[in-house]
């Protein structure tokens, strides 16, 4: 089969593999579109953990063609959804319902074989059907249950007034997870005109064109909508800059919540004494736990809705140009590669 493999970082190649077959309890999958996201563009970096050689690829739909010893619950012809972490279930993180921090994760795409790729093999238990999506919305449920568990993170009381930073694919979805999910008001922020029109269609209250940067006067229009401070920032941009006006955005008492992905090595200033004398929380989110099958299930139900998100579509020789449009083009919302 073709897959991309990285021997080291920033150096990708079409290597011509051995089909993986799959053992007990797994499935042997025929990738039909996986999605490219941010995560991939840090690991051809070579950030985020990379375990070489490596196949990258970590939001899979395909089909099931060939089950291992002991799977009963799926059949050869579906498509399914790939969770692509697999805890071990029992280190001291598992053990206290923290899956993501597990000591020994595998995680396709990342420390395991993904799916860019022709084929692929998973644990069945990983693997959820969706032979009722369409693939373009199936791709989605990857990072629908990252954002889930940020929200499970941030744990919001109803009515708050969140300001979202960001309108990528990400942003998009947790707009429309918070837009369902309680909000009071949500105000969304972003430099691009055509992804703040998804998010006012996706029912954000407010948007605001903007590009962050560390000047002050980049966020002056958001003072304006909330002159006291937001109860809640969430960060969907992974830009220090952005980030960098978080705390300064929120008002008395209010909370953080750190989703986008940054650089390893960036650092963003803060003022302890804000943190302290304003009684301001700052939150993280890793990942995900516990989420995929709510993703899919809201996939099912059209609360999260996908039209529009995929823009680009490539193949696996066209690998290369997929990352560079998805770090540089900002006419893409959210690419694929369909093998």
């Amino acid at each position: 089969m073709h897959a991309i493999r990285y021997d080291h970082a920033r150096v990708h190649y079409l290597a011509d593999l051995d089909t993986p077959q799959p053992g007990p309890g797994e499935v042997q999958l025929a990738v039909r579109s996986t999605g490219v996201c941010g995560t991939d563009v840090h690991l051809h970096h070579g950030e985020f953990g990379p375990v070489y050689p490596l196949t990258p690829g970590h939001e899979v739909v395909a089909e099931v063609t060939e089950l291992g010893d002991g799977v009963t619950h799926l059949a050869t012809g579906q498509i399914v959804a790939v969770d692509n972490m697999v805890p071990c279930g029992t280190c001291p993180s598992c053990q206290r319902a923290q899956p993501g921090f597990c000591d020994f994760m595998r995680a396709f795409g990342h420390t395991a074989p993904g799916g860019f790729a022709e084929f692929m093999v998973a644990p069945a238990t990983r693997c959820h059907p969706v032979d009722d999506i369409d693939i373009d919305t199936a791709v989605l449920a990857e990072p629908i249950s990252c954002a889930v568990h940020g929200l499970d993170v941030l744990d919001a009381p109803t009515g708050s007034d969140v300001l979202l930073l960001g309108a990528g694919p990400t942003g998009l979805i947790l707009t429309q997870l918070l837009r369902s999910g309680g909000s009071g008001r949500l105000t969304v922020a972003s430099s691009t005109a055509f992804k703040l029109e998804l998010a006012a269609g996706y029912g954000a209250d407010e948007t605001v064109q903007t590009r962050f940067t560390g000047d002050a006067t980049s966020v002056a229009p958001l003072r304006k909508i909330a002159p006291d401070g937001f109860d809640i920032v969430i960060d969907a941009t992974g830009s220090v800059d952005a980030i960098g006006h978080g705390t300064s955005l929120l008002r008395n008492g209010g909370t953080m919540l750190v989703y986008g992905m940054t650089a390893e090595q960036a650092l963003v200033p803060f003022r302890p004494y804000d943190i302290f004398r304003r009684e301001l929380t700052i939150k993280g989110s890793f990942a995900r736990s516990y989420g995929f099958d709510r993703a899919v299930r809201m996939l099912r139900t059209g609360r999260v809705r996908a039209e529009g998100f995929v823009t680009h579509r490539f193949g696996l020789s066209e690998y290369g140009e997929a990352i560079r449009t998805v770090a540089n083009d900002s006419t893409c919302l959210k690419a694929v590669i369909q093998p």
